[in-house]
């Protein structure tokens, strides 16, 4: 397969050269780049040199990949990689792209990967184009979206040596290529290309404000383990929630895992409360449900010392206020074990209706209980 240029859309797609080694090495110390590509690490000058020569023009010639130096058209510097890292017999290619820092949050990805779709279906004659990235990436995916991309789902990365994380796994189609400068299916105002901005960046701080003064309520901390454990351990947190029993301080280590991962996976929020002085007072998540993208619910649990002093209604309206215009969902539910009086009448303080009980509506230490439920929707805080 013969080499060519494409311009198009303010990007220049060219095919390596040698004299590219040098801002290639540059370009694979960013973090970034190490973290969620498979570039070598540490990435040394003669691993760019092989890049830009032997590997790329070996897959030009053997017609299994076609990669492209992503330019600015004007002046030639080099903004990033995008191209075909394999294309099958079948009609199917894989895409994959790296930008260097210094051009990220300008579209120049999106322009690029559009430019090599279009001239993979038209050219190459290519029935469909794969994209695949580690789950956490949410710069990539949304490169993708914004590029047409249906992402379908998560697939295991089986071909790391302990197996891997799960990726995202996407697939574009002839005639699914958004036209240059347009802002295509999955543009800045759409759902999920909205969620992949919000989870691609670090899990926020939301205050609120509370009969005994504002709250934080922020990503759980090393600090909060022992806080963790001992809520954990008391008897009421026990029998109404589904915290392991007994509860080890390698319990709240695994959850504040839990909570990183969640985050990576853009699935959940798990935040803890705390008050002025910085010291724990509640867990509080906001979980994605995986078949309704508008629906969310709640979950939550105080630490005795501070039960029944207004924290919980105030972090949970905050929450969910962050939930209806940060991720643009419609309701969340709130559910509990039927008699669980306290934990309703913080639902019900934070704006929540009691729509009735839910039979056999969760499964609680083994068995099936019967669960009272509410929901907040994003017009009852207007």
């Amino acid at each position: 397969m013969e080499p060519v240029e494409i311009t198009e859309d303010g990007v220049l797609l060219r095919p390596w050269q040698e004299a590219d080694a040098d801002a290639v090495h540059r370009a694979c110390q960013d973090r970034d780049i190490q973290r969620w590509t498979t570039v070598p690490r540490p990435y040394r000058p003669e691993h760019a040199h092989g890049f830009v020569t032997e590997l790329s023009r070996r897959a030009w010639a053997e017609g299994t990949g076609a990669p492209f130096a992503v330019c600015d058209p004007a002046t030639g510097e080099l903004l990033g990689s995008c191209g075909l890292t394999s294309i099958t017999g079948d009609g199917t290619g894989t895409i994959g792209y790296w930008t260097i820092p210094q051009a990220r949050g300008r579209a120049v990805m999106v322009r690029a990967t559009r430019a090599v779709a279009r001239w993979s279906f038209r050219t190459l004659g290519l029935r469909r184009l794969i994209w695949q990235a580690e789950v956490g990436n949410h710069a990539s995916r949304l490169v993708a979206l914004r590029a047409g991309f249906r992402i379908d789902g998560r697939v295991r990365l089986a071909d790391l040596p302990d197996g891997g994380p799960d990726a995202w796994i996407g697939s574009l189609l002839s005639g699914e290529v958004p036209e240059p400068g347009s802002a295509g299916p999955a543009g800045r105002g759409t759902l999920v290309a909205r969620r992949a901005a919000v989870f691609g960046r670090p899990q926020p701080t939301l205050f609120a404000t509370a009969p005994v003064g504002e709250l934080r309520i922020r990503p759980m901390e090393e600090q909060d383990l022992d806080a963790v454990v001992q809520t954990c351990q008391d008897p009421e947190t026990i029998r109404w929630t589904t915290v392991p029993d007994p509860y080890e301080r390698a319990d709240a280590q695994w959850y504040q895992g839990f909570g990183q991962d969640a985050w990576a996976r853009g699935d959940a929020a798990c935040f803890v409360i705390a008050d002025q002085a910085d010291r724990y007072v509640a867990s509080l998540d906001l979980r994605l449900s995986p078949a309704d993208p508008l629906l969310a619910d709640v979950g939550f649990m105080t630490a005795p010392a501070f039960r029944g002093r207004g924290y919980l209604p105030a972090a949970l309206i905050a929450l969910s206020a962050w939930g209806f215009t940060t991720l643009g969902l419609a309701r969340i539910e709130w559910k509990a074990n039927v008699g669980n009086k306290s934990s309703r009448r913080v639902a019900e303080k934070a704006g929540f209706t009691f729509e009735g009980t839910a039979r056999g509506g969760l499964q609680h230490r083994g068995e099936r209980m019967d669960v009272w439920v509410a929901a907040l929707l994003a017009e009852d805080l207007t």
